[in-house]
């Protein structure tokens, strides 16, 4: 089976310079969710994309081996978009023709689609509309499609017809090499539409068979941020409904957002406005604070997260504390039972089991061995302007507040180093190791005064 998808359009109502199915749903571009489910029907054979504004911005963003890429320049319409496509496509398959603002129509309602035509004819998805404003209609006779009319064109009387056409079709390719040099222009928008195909069908005796999508609002276009936000809104609810049904406990299933693939073990709790991009894999009895960000995380069981903490590319073991306001940074690993509290930063360091940072404190570039203590506000100084340089904290060590660490330096096994303390050199294990200047009271000393 060839798919075509159309992807040419400028999107003038989306008020931006970026190509409309360059703008993203979930995280994602609009037209790589129309990739992805034209990648998962069986059959599925050469991707074709046409595309048109925004040029090689929208190939160079989706560029891959499986797709062909057709310019259309200048924009006709459809059926001029779909005749660019022709010399790509394998004349003896059927081809199914999908759009790239339409970001998420389902596999299965396409299968229904595809089935509808096995017998080689044509196959349209359509829907029955409330309000149909805005569409194309299907007239039938008998019961039988008999053409498409655009709304521009169409009569009062057609106009008040509710099954309106979707766009996407299926087609014999042989026919398609026949009908679209044929198709004319004589119309409200002067192009070649697509959809003057199923009256050459009809003259032709071949049957025009239709479908309908599981849910209307896989078929619902985008062309303005408003549309947009409203298919953002539909799909994140599907997706936390998919959640709930396995067992997850969202505090507010209108506020979550998705942005990848979130897998959850059992008697997960995730409060209000947390953001999920990436690949997150959370396991059993996991807690997790409102307005958490966590992208491309491995959460072990047992886990608490609280509130406002921003973890990335990070792995946490099991039953570890983060936050609140912790930020752990791309390759921070934790073992079992570790604290980071608030205000505490961690990049590009492992920390052992039941080690702790519990305020204000930096470690960078880091390892830390088990049950270290550091103290609040701790710093790793892990770069000298140029290089990055690794500290190494070793089991039981216990770190005084305000202490700076200038790596590379090593705190040995159950050192201790007071706080206040810069370290430049290693720590010997077993030992307090003290850096700071003498204290000293000025007697008399007076503090200055304003001038008036």
């Amino acid at each position: 089976m060839n798919i075509v998808i159309l992807a040419a359009g400028q999107g003038r109502r989306m008020h931006s310079d970026l190509p409309k199915v360059l703008h993203t749903l979930a995280g994602k571009p609009l037209l790589s969710h129309v990739l992805e489910t034209a990648r998962a029907l069986k059959g599925s054979g050469r991707i074709c994309v046409v595309y048109g504004h925004g040029g090689e911005t929208v190939r160079n963003a989706l560029s891959s081996d499986d797709i062909a890429w057709v310019r259309q320049e200048p924009q006709l319409g459809t059926g001029h978009a779909v005749l660019q496509a022709l010399p790509h496509l394998d004349p003896a398959a059927q081809t199914l023709v999908l759009y790239g603002d339409v970001p998420l129509i389902r596999p299965d309602s396409l299968t229904r689609l595809i089935t509808e035509a096995a017998d080689g004819s044509l196959a349209l998805l359509t829907a029955f509309l409330d309000d149909p404003h805005g569409y194309g209609r299907i007239v039938r006779s008998s019961g039988r499609i008999q053409r498409i009319v655009e709304e521009k064109d169409a009569s009062e009387v057609e106009r008040a017809l509710h099954e309106i056409n979707t766009g996407i079709l299926t087609a014999p390719t042989a026919c398609l090499a026949r009908w679209l040099p044929a198709l004319g222009k004589h119309n409200a928008q002067g192009e070649y539409y697509l959809t003057d195909i199923v009256a050459l069908a009809v003259s032709e005796g071949l049957p025009v068979h239709s479908a309908h999508p599981g849910r209307n609002w896989e078929v619902a276009g985008v062309n303005s941020q408003v549309q947009l936000a409203a298919l953002e809104r539909i799909h994140q609810g599907q997706v936390a409904e998919q959640l709930m049904e396995q067992g997850v406990h969202l505090a507010d299933p209108a506020r979550l957002d998705v942005r990848g693939e979130l897998h959850c073990g059992r008697d997960v709790f995730i409060d209000v406005n947390c953001v999920f991009v990436g690949q997150v894999d959370i396991g059993a009895d996991v807690v997790i604070g409102a307005n958490c960000v966590i992208k491309d995380c491995s959460i072990g069981e047992g886990v608490r997260i609280h509130a406002f903490s921003h973890l990335e590319d990070a792995s946490v073991g099991p039953n570890c504390r983060i936050g609140p306001y912790a930020r752990l940074r791309p390759g921070t690993v934790l073992a079992e039972d570790v604290h980071i509290g608030n205000f505490v930063e961690v990049k590009n360091s492992s920390i052992a089991e039941h080690s702790k940072a519990n305020h204000l404190s930096y470690v960078g570039d880091s390892t830390v061995g088990r049950r270290v203590n550091i103290g609040a506000g701790t710093i790793t100084c892990n770069y000298d302007g140029v290089n990055k340089h690794r500290t190494v904290i070793e089991d039981d060590a216990f770190i005084g507040s305000d202490t700076q660490l200038v790596a590379p330096v090593t705190v040995g096994r159950g050192a201790t180093l007071g706080a206040g303390t810069t370290l430049t050199s290693n720590a010997p294990p077993d030992t307090l190791t003290v850096s700071r200047a003498k204290q000293v009271s000025i007697a008399g000393w007076k503090r200055p005064v304003k001038k008036k």
